[in-house]
């Protein structure tokens, strides 16, 4: 399905949605501590379905009522056989792995669009020293067995966090100790700091070092209730609509969050907008803009809107150290450059980010969503500054993260129709 993004002016107020990557890591910790524990607010995005329905084939269960998800734990593991379903997530896959492992389960994981082709190869070379067995031709379907053993785990940093929050899930729930070594340097950390936080709310707990983390085994996993973030890296959208276009006041963000995203304020000052922000709303209005350039390393889901941002920003931007958006759901370095170029924008490719030519204004046109949310959104930002209308393909792929997202961007003014 195509959607029609007319121009407009950005203008009203957007509760910000439930933190997907709090959502997945809360889910997971709650299925762990083998009892009941509720987590709220909860958006049933594709990606958050696949987190549940993986805990789910490994015996836990769940409800959601109004928002709250409830999730029982008591027969986790119980299930020793499963097939785990997770769908597009990498962070699904990446996460349930080792956690399945810990819990000597044989496990089946299935997935579609890209996430047969996102590497796991880190996963392949660690843990069968580890006891834990791999049966796969290619991609998926992926077939671990074994049972996972504490030790240590010498892993890169620089592939992704989400190897790393996987076996911090995982460790805790083994006889021995262990520790992650890092062989490169780290990106992403702030995904990391997410995981442990949650996972301290559950009672456990990680040491860094020099080198890495500590993680004592045996730990127990306790119950708990958990009250989930707003999600900086969504609520990007609406900020960048208002620094380009008009103003956009986003309600519900925490300016604590561990989330790596929130940096998008400090990102859209240095462009020149206009940021009033209080402990949990964030205002944004237009200003004259000036480009910059942005180290992406630790906020890769942001350059895509980034980009969009510099599209109209006065002068040459430089993104870099995103090569590692090349495997995620489109080669996003490619995708954002297609993007911008098809609607007026000069861009030029690098091999680790984009450079962006400003302009007052683009023309609007034919995008194509490559099934890839962050590119359909970031689609309907660019609406804010188009003389045209612009006919972006792959409309539902939003329910990938974000499943109101047309709501919502219809409350900042947004205008969308869809067309068959």
């Amino acid at each position: 399905m195509d959607v029609i993004f007319k121009p407009f002016t950005p203008c009203g107020t957007v509760k910000a949605p439930p933190s997907k990557s709090d959502v997945h890591r809360a889910i997971i910790c709650a299925a762990l501590s083998k009892g009941v524990c509720t987590i709220s607010p909860v958006a049933l995005s594709e990606d958050i379905k696949a987190t549940i329905r993986c805990v789910e084939s490994l015996g836990a269960s769940s409800k959601i009522d109004g928002g709250v998800l409830t999730i029982d734990g008591s027969r986790m593991f119980e299930n020793k056989t499963a097939r785990l379903d997770c769908g597009e997530s990498g962070s699904t896959l990446r996460f349930m792995i080792p956690v399945a492992a810990a819990g000597g389960v044989t496990a089946t994981f299935n997935g579609n669009g890209r996430l047969p082709e996102r590497p796991i190869g880190i996963y392949t070379e660690a843990l069968p020293k580890a006891g834990v067995n791999f049966d796969r031709d290619s991609g998926l379907p992926l077939t671990v067995s074994g049972k996972l053993k504490g030790g240590v785990f010498r892993v890169p940093g620089n592939v992704s966090s989400q190897f790393i929050s996987g076996l911090l899930f995982a460790l805790p729930l083994l006889k021995h100790d262990s520790d992650i070594i890092l062989t490169s340097p780290v990106q992403s950390v702030g995904y990391i700091n997410m995981t442990i936080r949650t996972m301290a709310h559950f009672g456990i707990e990680v040491d860094a070092t020099d080198t890495g983390w500590h993680i004592r085994g045996c730990q127990h996993y306790i119950p708990s209730d958990y009250k989930t973030d707003g999600d900086w890296s969504q609520a990007a959208f609406y900020m960048v609509a208002g620094a380009i276009g008009g103003e956009v006041t986003v309600d519900g963000v925490n300016t604590d969050s561990a989330q790596g995203d929130r940096k998008i304020a400090e990102l859209l000052r240095d462009f020149g907008a206009e940021i009033i922000q209080d402990a949990s709303k964030i205002t944004v209005r237009k200003s004259e803009l000036s480009a910059v350039n942005i180290d992406a390393k630790n906020i890769p889901d942001l350059v895509p809107v980034l980009a969009v941002c510099a599209a109209f920003a006065k002068g040459t931007t430089r993104i870099y150290d995103a090569e590692r958006l090349r495997i995620k759901e489109s080669d996003r370095l490619k995708t954002t450059a297609e993007l911008l170029s098809k609607l007026g924008a000069k861009v030029t490719g690098l091999e680790d980010g984009l450079e962006i030519e400003g302009a007052a204004k683009l023309n609007g046109g034919k995008a194509n969503g490559h099934n890839d949310h962050r590119i359909v959104m970031s689609a309907a930002v660019c609406a804010a500054c188009c003389d045209g209308e612009i006919i972006c393909s792959d409309a539902l792929s939003v329910n990938k993260s974000y499943p109101d997202f047309y709501e919502d961007y219809a409350k900042a003014g947004g205008k969308a129709e869809f067309k068959e």
